[in-house]
């Protein structure tokens, strides 16, 4: 049987934990001692005034001690103040050290304990925004749940395939799929709640094989945040609200609430030799457009930015974009001007998180200088900072239609700031480790942090449109 600490070693255990940064304990102790000491002068006023108040004169005379000499009246008053500060301090110390220490030693009660110390910390976590879409941008988010409370996904709006497609064609309104996922990806609901709002419906009625059903393909999510929209009046109120019932930590916000389309200059090359351009619209149709993706834009061009995404960025201390569909995911948010406006302005860490390998009909044969390259085209200056995986092995693929996305050969010539590290799904190694991704996000912020100057001068922000 394991025995109990003592209770001088529970002690220093006990308070090396209360006096960590981040439980606010220290602050709010000194506060309160601040209380006491206003609450001590506004006795020494009514005490004058009842010295001076005729019928109650008497009492304040032996209340206030005034009988003895000063020197000997403040050093009882300091004594018994003390004396009584003392058996308090030993009476709270008794209760928390020898009575309830003892039980917090229980494995449950420690992983309590420390999972409540997390979370303050947490609370106190830096504020981050991630900025993309797609199945990618969740990996991070999952990852970054562990370091901080305050995160911002800022999501793409151009989605136009599958369920999201079908009920912004029938219903009007702004895809939810990508919405769906980064709330799934940061809800504290218990795994079932989870489940459901990512359970996506068969293709044929329950019981009946042969009968196809209306909800075929639709995702439960999608129809509660459609549902949820159409009660509370508005999209971003209805994702806002769905949040709340899956308890998500964070946000996750629409780079614009405009009804924008993404298309792309596609360069094709002909059977005969020949080349050709075409415009390809939307954002399910580019990946199977069947040449090189040369460039993307919305349409309309210049979409109005959404306000609380701008304010977000603008607020925050690491922005990260990726990973995800390089065209489809994460470029269309910096399409929107004033989101890559404000992405330019901002004065914290901005990161690019390169993608592990190419995918098929966007990114073919990318490397990460030209991932890095096509970035700039669209957003220049934006991401500054990339981070991409060194842990795979050239001589092999991670699939029939996929390559390693390379790393720069001669890393002294860069234009942008590298670094890498082992990021990837051990088994998956085509995919992102939520936990290696985020660990390592986390020591590239450190790192900037380290290196930036105290006091360095920060951009004007103060030109950020909203439209």
């Amino acid at each position: 049987m394991a025995q109990r600490p003592s209770p001088p070693a529970a002690d220093r255990a006990f308070w090396s934990q209360a006096l960590r940064p981040g439980l606010g304990l220290k602050r709010w102790t000194l506060l309160g001692v601040i209380g006491v000491a206003l609450i001590g002068l506004a006795l020494t006023v009514f005490g004058r005034m009842l010295i001076s108040h005729a019928t109650l004169a008497p009492l304040a005379y032996w209340g206030t001690l005034l009988f003895m000499p000063p020197l000997a009246r403040g050093a009882v008053l300091a004594i018994a103040g003390l004396a009584l500060a003392l058996f308090s301090i030993y009476r709270v110390r008794t209760i928390i050290v020898t009575d309830l220490w003892p039980d917090l030693q229980t494995p449950e009660n420690r992983e309590l304990l420390n999972a409540v110390m997390r979370r303050y910390q947490r609370r106190l976590g830096p504020r981050i925004v991630a900025i993309g879409g797609g199945t990618g941008m969740p990996q991070l988010l999952r990852g970054l749940r562990k370091y901080t409370d305050n995160i911002t996904a800022i999501v793409t709006v151009a989605d136009d395939g599958g369920s999201s497609g079908r009920l912004r064609r029938t219903m009007g309104m702004l895809p939810p799929g990508d919405f769906r996922n980064n709330i799934a990806a940061l809800s504290d609901s218990e795994g079932l709640m989870t489940r459901l709002f990512q359970y996506r419906f068969a293709e044929s009625d329950f019981g009946e094989p042969e009968r196809s059903s209306e909800l075929a393909g639709h995702s439960f999510g999608n129809l509660f945040i459609t549902t949820m929209a159409a009660v509370t009046g508005s999209f971003e109120a209805g994702i806002a609200e769905s949040s709340k019932v899956l308890r998500v930590r964070g946000r996750v916000l629409p780079s614009t609430l405009e009804n924008v389309t993404l298309c792309g200059e596609v360069h094709r090359t002909l059977s005969d030799g020949g080349d050709e351009w075409v415009i390809v619209e939307g954002e399910s149709n580019l990946p199977h457009a069947g040449g090189k993706i040369m460039r993307v834009f919305l349409k309309p061009e210049q979409p109005r930015a959404y306000p609380e995404a701008i304010r977000a960025i603008l607020q925050a201390d690491l922005i990260v974009a990726g990973p995800g569909s390089f065209y489809t995911s994460i470029i269309p948010n910096l399409l929107v001007l004033s989101v890559r406006d404000a992405i330019c302005a901002s004065p914290a860490p901005r990161i690019y998180i390169c993608n592990v390998a190419t995918q098929d009909g966007e990114t073919d044969h990318f490397s990460v200088e030209d991932h890095m390259r096509k970035l700039q085209e669209h957003a220049e200056g934006a991401f500054p900072i990339v981070l991409a995986n060194d842990n795979f092995d050239p001589l092999t693929r991670p699939s029939e239609h996929a390559e390693w996305v390379a790393l720069p050969h001669n890393r002294d010539e860069l234009d942008f700031q590298l670094f890498t590290g082992d990021v990837v799904d051990n088994r998956r190694p085509w995919r992102h480790d939520s936990e290696k991704l985020a660990a390592r996000v986390m020591d590239v912020y450190a790192a900037c942090r380290a290196a930036a100057p105290e006091h360095g001068a920060k951009k004007d922000a103060s030109k950020i449109a909203l439209g």
